[in-house]
């Protein structure tokens, strides 16, 4: 089975949005059946079939987030020496040669990836062309937009 990595930050989101739906939400669709039942003849009964596809889906989101747990190599990057050098969970500070734009990401497995908080995926175009490379180096990105350069500003390990 191939191990997926994932941030210790990553991980425990994770566990705690399996933690919120096994102890709370899947308390009040069960509860939520149960009052649909008492309410009689179940063929017609729109609660009732609304709260089995909650259920449903629920039942589906606990699984994934189990395989997702269970496949991941949790890596711990307060732990990691790399010395200047861009890993997986290196947060980088970038500027866009061409526009003096800044931006900062951080390297993070599929899983937990999200471009809005600045989470990019190890699998990203841009971490390709930034693992490895230190401080001052410049990145060449094979975008699907073309290609962009970025210059290392600063590698953080937090």
């Amino acid at each position: 089975m191939k191990k997926s990595p994932m941030t210790t930050q990553g991980a425990q989101k994770l566990r705690d949005e399996l933690h919120t739906l096994k102890t709370v939400k899947r308390p009040k669709i069960s509860q939520a059946i149960a009052e649909a039942r008492a309410l009689g003849d179940l063929k017609e009964n729109a609660e009732y079939h609304a709260a089995r596809e909650q259920q449903s889906f629920m039942e589906g989101r606990i699984g994934e987030i189990e395989g997702k747990l269970a496949t991941a190599e949790i890596i711990d990057i307060t732990k990691i020496n790399a010395n200047g050098r861009i890993v997986f969970g290196a947060t980088v500070n970038l500027m866009n040669v061409e526009t003096d734009e800044e931006v900062t990401y951080q390297i993070v497995g599929d899983d937990e990836a999200d471009i809005k908080a600045h989470l990019i995926s190890i699998s990203s175009p841009v971490a390709r062309a930034l693992i490895g490379k230190e401080e001052d180096d410049i990145a060449l990105v094979q975008a699907p937009g073309g290609k962009k350069e970025y210059e290392i500003l600063e590698v953080s390990y937090q």
